[in-house]
């Protein structure tokens, strides 16, 4: 049977698409290679963690899908304390919202596992092939195919072939900075709060994880200037570990004591992208539609905001409408053109602003940041904002 809408690309993202629009009775299908995923081991976490704020939990629980993740794999972020690169310091306490808490850190391989539990269950068909090729109403695939549909959904990736095949249109700006992500054992427990600082090298966070059988766990992410970062991944595991360790010792302010490397150091590059978000029988979702800087935490939450809103606005539609119909496609692109621009202008100022090495500014900026810790209904309108997303 020829799709009505063809999902391309079956990361969390893409997954959550084609569950998203076939919990509301549209007739969806998935182009993508299978993920094989590994079991979970106890003690053992996917590198790549998110921090799912209260808007994306309740849309993942919507999907059907959140209380299907183990809680052992679960860590809430009750608090979050960030240092500027003086004597700035904001605390953020989720009681200060009248909320239980500001996040929950998920590993990345967790959501993905129910995810692709889900799509089994409601038996999504899922063709194994890749988007090489698109004409308007039909896309080639690298294993010869020729499929039609009403509309094609791009949901695989910054790179994405489909963004590409259509000659959709892409900004890109790099930041010069490559993240940084390594799991450790902190000395001291971490008793739910995320940490982070602005420094001159970049920004550190430290996000909770659960414990492990050696106590206390953190993620970390370090959005470090490009030869920084290039100089310590290309060390040898060893001496890696052992000035990773050192750096931390001092960029940490020992808050959480000793840290300690207990996984392998994976490094990306960081850009500021957006792209033409739909077009007749296309529309973008994640981060083929736009990227941000990770140093808020925001880029996959942003990714199911898209998703929430594309389904709600497809689903929604007059009867006589296609699902490709680029007035049905305007609708979701103006229903996501605020919150992206919002969240694009606060994660990109704030880079700027902590990149500006000047005294004047620097004195601004931990100013600004003594100021907002000293004034609770700030630090609510921030929380109410955040849990938004």
């Amino acid at each position: 049977m020829t799709p009505q809408i063809l999902v391309c690309g079956a990361g969390i993202v893409g997954l959550s698409t084609a569950l998203a629009l076939a919990r509301r009775q549209q007739r969806v299908t998935l182009l993508a290679p299978r993920a094989q995923l590994a079991p979970a081991e106890p003690d053992v976490y996917h590198p790549r963690v998110y921090a799912i704020s209260p808007a994306s939990q309740r849309f993942l629980a919507q999907l059907g899908i959140w209380d299907a993740i183990p809680e052992a794999r679960l860590t809430p972020v009750r608090g979050m304390e960030i240092y500027g690169d003086g004597d700035g310091r904001v605390e953020l306490k989720a009681w200060q919202a009248a909320h239980e808490q500001l996040a929950w850190i998920v590993e990345s391989g967790e959501i993905e596992r129910v995810l692709l539990q889900a799509v089994r269950m409601f038996g999504i068909p899922w063709i194994e092939a890749r988007a090489t090729g698109w004409r308007p109403g039909e896309i080639e695939t690298d294993a010869g195919q020729r499929i039609a549909a009403e509309l094609f959904i791009g949901a695989d990736g910054a790179a994405s072939p489909l963004r590409t095949a259509a000659g959709l249109k892409h900004e890109a700006r790099s930041y010069g900075d490559i993240g940084l992500v390594v799991h450790l054992d902190a000395e001291l427990p971490h008793h739910g709060t995320a940490l982070q600082w602005f420094r001159d090298d970049g920004v550190l966070a430290l996000l909770p994880l659960p414990d492990t059988r050696d106590g206390s766990q953190v993620s970390m992410v370090w959005s470090m200037r490009e030869a920084q970062a290039r100089e310590l991944l290309a060390l040898p595991a060893g001496e890696q570990a052992a000035q990773l360790e050192r750096r931390l010792q001092e960029a940490s302010q020992q808050r959480l004591g000793r840290l300690r490397v207990r996984s392998r150091l994976h490094g990306f590059p960081l850009t500021l992208e957006q792209s033409q978000p739909v077009a007749p029988g296309i529309a973008l979702v994640g981060d083929a539609a736009h990227r941000l800087h990770p140093l808020a935490g925001q880029g996959l939450n942003m990714g199911l905001g898209d998703v929430e809103a594309l389904a709600r606005v497809i689903a929604e539609r007059e009867p006589y409408r296609a699902a490709g119909d680029l007035r049905v496609l305007r609708r979701y692109q103006r229903a996501r053109a605020e919150p992206v621009a919002a969240m694009r202008l606060a994660t990109d100022g704030l880079h700027r602003l902590f990149a500006a090495h000047n005294a004047p500014m620097a004195f601004l900026r931990n100013a600004g940041m003594r100021l907002v810790d000293d004034l609770p209904f700030l630090k609510r309108h921030l929380i109410e904002q955040a849990s938004r997303n």
